[in-house]
């Protein structure tokens, strides 16, 4: 608690107003061409477009909703490694990517499939397609708070998060690169470039190239992972009306004796707690394995009529490859002398995801008022096949000394591989969105979207079979109030629709049924402001989200589950950024969420029991940041830097709960001259032990990293 008092006084003291939109533009270190210094980036840059809040090309302080972003300069300033380092630096959010989950988002209360996880406005609609990879071919993460199915499609109950990579641009030939060494051989190597391909009349052509390759040995013993990402983009300009891009991402990753929790120590009740001396350890076998395999196409066509009308066309096509093949499940006995050992899972999920999405944008007039449109048209087909085994039982164990074993000594799995279940789903949507100006000061968003979803489930092991088909309309209205020039007041209310189980891509026949969409709302209020001559920028919003028919464990018949339920939550979001001094600029956010179950029967051991009132597992109700950067001299800058994130219940009974946390870092900066910079960054600095996620079926700790130091030279010509 005390930790947390302070860490308030120091947002405070950074003047953290409330909310979130584009929190994170911080600064860089010194005059130099590598970036800007404290006395000059101070702003939210409240006035830029954002992609993921609208169709309509509106900036944070237009939009009627909370938008946020971390950009190139935020990632590289807080020493992001991955993506969802930089969703972590965004208010409210709590990332991770415990496995099996893949990329794992709470915010505003949901998490899973309630927060859409979009790659360049594409969403997969599998969150084992979201693992955190490197950062450096990602130029931005944008964040859309609340309901927004009328933007993204079904689901995004919660919000959604958009990871936008690097593209071709006409700016100017640059050649940029970074290598990094930290502790546990974790290490990044680094470059792009972009360039353009010829100069005088005709056609004109940019190309790009970025590429990363990451490794570690992790501070979990045995486990080793390596990545390499792989970006290209040709952007053409034909004419002075139409324009081509071409963008190719690859990905692969491999990560051996995959780390899948330490087991909690019995009895299994209040706040849990592991065996500090044993958090490293591995209990997964010596060759556990997982990898993936991902591609990316997209072709994007843009045709201006003129100055006011806009024909944009993206085909896109995906597909990824992913393997499982680990034993997964440990838990101590009694008396915590031995770990039994248990859940033999072998996968491998096919995913291929195809589709065209083409939008007309028009400003002009209604009824003699300003007014901008947008109508849109998508359709995408997405297929997944599974091929599960999976055994229970294997082994008990000493947590200290123990021999990890191999797969095939699990029995049965040397079994060929068999398909388990297929599935497809057929999205077609139609949206259209406008904004009309009322007055000067007042203008009214509006945004309407209707899917037709066609699902198809085939179970080969039972061979049986389900196609349905669900039509969701969705929307939003919105109204933004300047009451100044530098504030903006703005008031929402938007829906959600959401197929039963979450996400169709992995659901079963039984998740899936009879059940109709689960549907949301919500209503949010705020505002966006720059205060002090411009020194500071805030953002504000306070949210009421309600989604109902919630699939949730049967209360009658086991193993399968049924649509009854209700969730509210109820939240507030603070962000800011202040220059203190010329020299000293303090960024910071705060978020608070009470999010329970209005409606929720839960079947334990043939026992029913309400869960009304309780918490939804792993939900923290606080989080917050703050960041601290000083211009020590020219060239030469030091920063501090704090995360504090609630406890968490592991259980819907909220009998269990993981204690909250907060992590400390450090870091320095040294601009050798215009194009060359080095850099030191602490994190953990006090070497906190804390639990990332828990793992609600298993009750393992997917433990955070210790303290740990990193260097890094990066350049830019």
């Amino acid at each position: 608690m005390f930790r947390m008092t302070t860490l308030a006084l120091l947002v405070g003291s950074a003047s953290c107003a409330w909310a979130q939109d584009n929190a994170l533009t911080l600064p860089t270190s010194t005059v130099s061409a590598m970036a800007d210094t404290a006395s000059q980036a101070t702003s939210l840059d409240l006035d830029r477009p954002i992609d993921s809040g609208s169709n309509l090309n509106l900036s944070a302080r237009e939009n009627p909703a909370s938008v946020s972003v971390a950009d190139r300069k935020t990632m590289e300033r807080i020493g992001a490694r991955t993506f969802q380092d930089a969703a972590n630096a965004l208010p409210g959010v709590n990332a991770s990517a415990p496995p099996g989950w893949g990329g794992y988002v709470a915010y505003r209360g949901f998490n899973g499939a309630q927060i859409s996880q979009l790659f360049n406005g594409i969403n997969l609609q599998y969150g084992g397609a979201a693992r955190p990879v490197g950062a450096w071919i990602y130029d931005r993460v944008e964040l859309l708070g609340g309901p927004s199915s009328f933007l993204n499609g079904s689901g995004a109950v919660g919000g959604s998060l958009n990871v936008i990579t690097k593209l071709a641009d006409r700016d100017e030939d640059t050649f940029e690169g970074r290598v990094s060494y930290g502790r546990y051989d974790t290490m990044e190597t680094s470059v792009g470039f972009n360039k353009a391909l010829n100069t005088g009349d005709g056609p004109r052509h940019y190309a790009r190239l970025d590429y990363s390759r990451t490794s570690t040995n992790s501070y979990i013993d045995r486990q080793e992972n390596g990545a390499g990402n792989l970006a290209f983009s040709l952007l053409s300009d034909i004419n002075d009306q139409l324009s081509h891009t071409l963008a190719l991402e690859y990905l692969e990753e491999k990560e051996d004796s995959p780390y899948w929790g330490t087991p909690v120590l019995q009895p299994l009740v209040g706040e849990l707690h592991i065996d500090k001396h044993d958090r490293f350890n591995n209990y997964n076998v010596e060759d556990g394995r997982y990898e993936q395999r991902t591609r990316w196409l997209r072709s994007i066509t843009e045709y201006r009529f003129d100055d006011s009308t806009r024909l944009h066309n993206t085909f896109y096509h995906y597909d990824g490859q992913r393997d499982y093949r680990n034993l997964e499940v440990y838990r101590y006995n009694a008396d915590n002398s031995t770990i039994a050992r248990s859940g033999g899972y072998r996968q491998r999920h096919d995913q291929e995801v195809n589709g065209n999405r083409i939008d007309l944008s028009h400003q002009g007039q209604l009824f003699g008022l300003a007014s901008d449109w947008a109508f849109g048209v998508d359709y995408n087909r997405n297929q997944q096949t599974n091929y599960p085994l999976s055994k229970g039982a294997f082994d008990t164990v000493d947590p200290s000394a123990f021999d990890p074993d191999r797969f095939l000594d699990i029995p049965g799995m040397d079994a060929p591989r068999s398909k388990g279940r297929s599935t497809t789903t057929d999205t077609s949507s139609l949206f259209v969105e406008n904004r009309t100006r009322l007055t000067d000061q007042l203008s009214l968003i509006s945004a309407l979207r209707y899917d037709h979803i066609d699902f198809d489930v085939v179970d080969h092991v039972a061979r049986t079979s389900l196609d349905r088909r669900w039509d969701a309309i969705t929307g939003r209205l919105g109204l933004v109030y300047d009451l100044t020039s530098n504030l903006s007041l703005y008031t929402q209310y938007s829906t959600s629709a959401e197929p039963p189980g979450g996400t169709l891509t992995s659901a079963s026949i039984s998740q899936v049924g009879d059940f109709d969409l689960s549907t949301g709302r919500q209503v949010e209020v705020g505002s966006k402001f720059d205060f002090l001559d411009g020194r500071g920028s805030a953002t504000a919003a306070a949210y009421r989200i309600v989604r109902k028919n919630i699939s949730v464990p049967s209360s009658t018949v086991p193993n399968t589950t049924e649509q009854a339920g209700q969730q509210t939550s109820t939240g507030i979001e603070l962000a800011a950024s202040f220059k203190v001094t010329p020299q000293l600029l303090a960024a910071g956010n705060f978020s608070w969420v009470n999010a329970e179950y209005d409606e929720f029967n839960e079947t334990v051991s043939g026992v029913v029991y309400s869960r009304k009132g309780k918490n939804p597992v792993n939900i923290p109700e606080r989080t917050a940041n703050l960041w601290l950067t000083y211009d020590l001299a020219p060239g030469w800058q030091v920063g501090a830097d704090a995360r504090y994130v609630s406890s968490v219940y592991a259980n819907t009974a909220n009998t269990m709960w993981v204690p909250s946390y907060t992590l400390y870092g450090l870091s320095m900066t040294h601009d050798l001259d215009k194009h060359v910079q080095l850099s030191a960054r602490l994190r953990n600095l006090t070497d906190e032990v804390y639990a990332r996620f828990i793992h609600q079926t298993n009750t393992q700790y997917y433990v955070g990293e210790p303290r740990s130091l990193e260097v890094a030279v990066q350049w830019r010509y």
